[in-house]
């Protein structure tokens, strides 16, 4: 089995590239999936996030919106995967369905923008707890050191490929060590605090509903869409797939959410004390085992950082197919860490909102499209052609890109008054209309993703009525 694993990574990186993978290619069971997704939500990023609830919410409505929004946008995630399983393309490619050949460049764009943004945070979490360790410990910082570091450890596992991380890396060490620390955690959480304190402190209230934190949640899985494909397509089977990405990423996306409200809660901080300001790391240090603790979590995340320099390659390859993957990914590693020299951790909330302004509609569209319009069938063949039935108006479809244009907006109308607003940097939307506060307290993502999924259905409809296998 290794020697079969190792020609789906060198045929995978070199050979196929964005192009189908071949059914006898595809050995990824439920198990590797559930592997896979569950080591990715365990992330100290997720902490962070979990952090970004309190105080506005109360504990209980914190860990409300965690569960129902995991439930919700691991269910996207899974769904998602399905159109990689049955038609062994990336997600870049399947785009080309709903947005057109060339439109889906567009898609590509923003993936790459916000994966390199999420490989450069990954980055500057780690370096960041490295750093508080070897300080620590060795009297250096080292913060810079550490950034380059796991930068290129990224970069490397990159190169190797998905089956290589998953069969050879997750499942053999990665996931196991990373399991032990988040136990170790959890442990730690309920023996040195007052549970009952934290769990019955309220909500200070602010610019925050349990709407918005719902939004903040959903954002993370949403964030993973762009790229569920590009590992979904190594399935075997598409129902198992997706039930391992579902278990897998849900439930360990939800242990440490919870962790990250609870910790926060229990320290009387907020997200700059926890993590900016390094109370996470000062907590853990002096404990027994908290410095193992910390070097696990580390060890784990390594495998954030490979995903999304894997899949920033993968994205450009769909514009640029004839680029080796190999050297995307150096590319790409090299860049992700200029971006976390530069870039300010603190706009970790605002970044996280934007992907869901951006991602939640377009995949609205693909999964009415896929799922209602097309009955789960698409002509792989055509995908990869510059006449046929997903070339549209000189390879766009303009219905697709305007359905998610518009998406974008109500999205972003919805949630500007409770988060964007507090950002100066965000100040042109200060122009939206004060008539939308009963979409503001639903927050976007539900808004934004029912009108795409519905409005492209219907535009679609428009299209079909002969019962031709037409594109809208």
């Amino acid at each position: 089995m290794a020697a079969d694993t190792s020609t789906i990574e060198v045929i995978d990186v070199e050979g196929w590239g964005i192009h189908p993978v071949p059914s006898s290619q595809r050995r990824l069971g439920a198990f590797d999936f559930a592997i896979l997704w569950g080591d990715l939500a365990v992330s100290l990023l997720i902490i962070a996030a979990g952090s970004l609830l309190v105080p506005s919410l109360s504990t209980k409505e914190a860990l409300l919106a965690v569960v129902v929004g995991n439930v919700v946008g691991a269910g996207l995630l899974a769904a998602s995967g399905i159109i990689g399983s049955q038609t062994g393309v990336p997600t870049m490619v399947s785009l080309r369905a709903v947005l057109g050949i060339r439109g889906s460049y567009l898609g590509s764009g923003f993936n790459v923008l916000q994966l390199l943004g999420w490989a450069a945070l990954e980055i500057i979490i780690m370096a960041k707890l490295a750093s508080g360790l070897s300080d620590n410990f060795l009297g250096f910082s080292g913060y810079y050191f550490w950034l380059i570091a796991f930068g290129v450890l990224g970069t490397a596992m990159a190169i190797g490929g998905p089956a290589l991380v998953v069969r050879h890396y997750m499942q053999k060490f990665g996931v196991w060590v990373v399991l032990a620390a988040s136990l170790w955690l959890t442990v730690r959480l309920f023996d040195a605090y007052d549970f009952d304190s934290i769990w019955n402190r309220g909500g200070e209230g602010g610019v925050s509903n349990f709407f918005h934190g719902l939004d903040l949640v959903i954002s993370l899985p949403v964030s993973w869409l762009p790229l569920v494909g590009d590992y979904s397509r190594f399935a075997r089977k598409a129902g198992s797939a997706a039930l391992g990405t579902y278990a897998g990423y849900g439930l360990a996306n939800i242990w440490f959410f919870a962790l990250g409200v609870l910790y926060v809660s229990a320290l009387d901080t907020d997200y700059v004390g926890f993590f900016s300001g390094g109370a996470f790391v000062d907590m853990l240090v002096p404990l027994a085992l908290g410095w193992l603790a910390l070097i696990a979590l580390l060890a784990g995340e390594t495998d954030e950082v490979f995903a999304n320099i894997y899949s920033t390659a993968v994205s450009v390859r769909n514009v640029a197919p004839r680029f080796g993957h190999g050297l995307l990914a150096l590319a790409v590693g090299a860049v992700a860490i200029v971006l976390a020299i530069s870039l300010d951790a603190l706009s970790y909330e605002p970044f996280l909102l934007l992907i869901g302004g951006v991602f939640v509609p377009l995949f609205g569209i693909l999964l009415a499209d896929f799922f209602v319009v097309r009955g789960r069938s698409y002509d792989v063949g055509q995908l990869y052609g510059n006449e046929g039935p997903y070339w549209y108006a000189g390879g766009v479809n303009l219905v697709g890109v305007g359905i998610w244009v518009l998406g974008f907006i109500l999205y972003t109308l919805a949630a500007q008054p409770s988060w964007l607003t507090t950002h100066d940097s965000f100040d042109f939307v200060s122009w939206a209309p004060e008539t939308i506060g009963f979409i503001d307290e639903i927050g976007g993502t539900i808004p934004a993703f029912v009108f795409s999924f519905v409005a492209y259905w219907a535009a679609a409809r428009m299209w079909l009525g002969s019962g031709r296998q037409q594109e809208a």
